[in-house]
């Protein structure tokens, strides 16, 4: 048989385009591969389960827009498919006058997207939440929490249901393009298998790099992992706190800070950090991958990463390998908790893409060839964003059938 869309990456944003596809398109034979044994195992497994409501984007961008329409689209989603969520609001804490001038410029921000935000003096931060400090915040209602997961199972299920094929446990190890179709190899169980088709889409995250690589598109990004390091709160205190608790970022780095979370399970995390990984997929507590090594030292842009931000990258290492150091990030706004109340929990791997010149992609980045289309880097939060994201995939697709 020959498909006539095959699809590499079974994360949230690989099945919501599947799934897309195969609505789009119910004559086509559509193809699914995700090389583990479930669904979003990866980056959209290992998040803090938030849907986002577009705080820290430009106004007009893509990413605002998409964020935008993710969080009506996901809860919608939800609603009707029976995926249980909480719309419990976010609360962005400041502790410090900096903290203070960025949270004002935040704000202001989140008006010019439109969103539902209001803004809290101290007193009235402590009224909503008893056991934050801080000089000020502001509340944004339209946030939630979800398991991830489950809305990528459920989508799974629905692209099947529509028709596509979904092949679990099949790891590209190959890809061939000629004038007329793309082969693509994979490894399942220990037996090689081959499929054709039309047209590949990859959103192979971690591996994005590597994907295009495979079929020998200039690459002039690397992905490089960052680990995000998180703590689970003890049962005691699920109800610490009402709302999610987010410190005030930095603008200059793409990273939201350690924040407090309230799970759909009931339970509060911590975190998480941003810390240099040494494994792409690695996330216990000590990873070290020879080859995911190599290519990061043998990548220009990895070393220029290093020096432009290696204070940062030495605070973040101390307070990963110094819990006390990781505890006073949270401390900040949630005196309380003490070493002991930071328990383990799973971390999560960023992948962000990186240029040679040392520049970190925040916006979309794709590869493309006459019979494939690469997303290299899927803007945070893709997650929440996966329904529009897998939409505007579909576009592109589209448009590149007419040339």
């Amino acid at each position: 048989m020959v498909y006539d869309y095959i699809i590499i990456g079974g994360g949230i944003v690989g099945v919501s385009t599947a799934w897309q596809l195969q609505q789009r398109h119910p004559d086509k034979k559509v193809l699914l591969l995700e090389k583990e044994s479930v669904y979003s195992k990866h980056q959209t497994g290992h998040n803090s389960g938030v849907i986002h409501a577009g705080v820290y984007y430009a106004p007009g961008s893509l990413k605002a827009k998409f964020c935008k329409q993710g969080v009506k689209a996901t809860m919608e989603f939800c609603d009707k498919h029976n995926v249980p969520y909480e719309q419990c609001g976010k609360l962005l804490v400041a502790t410090t006058e900096l903290e203070v001038e960025r949270m004002k410029a935040l704000f202001e921000r989140c008006k010019e997207n439109e969103l539902d935000v209001e803004m809290l003096n101290a007193e009235q931060l402590k009224q909503r939440e008893p056991n934050i400090v801080g000089l000020g915040g502001f509340f944004v209602k339209d946030t939630a929490i979800v398991n991830y997961q489950q809305v990528t199972t459920k989508m799974a299920e629905e692209f099947v249901e529509l028709g596509g094929d979904a092949l679990l446990n099949h790891e590209v190890v190959g890809l061939k393009e000629t004038a007329d179709k793309v082969e693509v190899e994979a490894q399942h169980h220990g037996a090689l298998k081959s499929f054709e088709g039309r047209f590949l889409i990859t959103c192979s995250g971690l591996m994005a790099d590597r994907t295009t690589k495979m079929l020998g598109i200039p690459t002039n990004f690397q992905i490089i992992p960052f680990r995000g390091e998180y703590y689970q709160l003890p049962e005691k205190y699920n109800k610490i706190v009402n709302h999610l608790i987010y410190p005030i970022p930095d603008p200059d780095l793409p990273f939201l800070g350690v924040h407090l979370t309230r799970m759909i399970d009931g339970s509060v995390t911590v975190g998480p950090n941003a810390v240099q990984g040494w494994k792409r997929e690695g996330y216990g507590r000590i990873n070290i991958s020879l080859r995911d090594i190599a290519d990061m030292v043998r990548f220009p842009g990895f070393w220029r990463v290093l020096k432009n931000n290696w204070k940062t990258g030495i605070i973040e290492m101390k307070n990963s390998l110094w819990k006390p150091g990781y505890l006073k990030l949270v401390q900040k706004y949630c005196p309380q908790l003490s070493l002991s109340d930071l328990q383990p929990y799973p971390a999560g791997i960023r992948a962000q893409a990186v240029m040679k010149d040392g520049s970190l992609v925040h916006d979309f980045l794709f590869a493309e060839s006459p019979r494939s289309l690469h997303v290299c880097n899927a803007p945070s939060p893709a997650a929440t964003s996966a329904i529009p994201i897998g939409g505007y995939i579909c576009d592109k697709v589209a448009e590149l059938a007419l040339r």
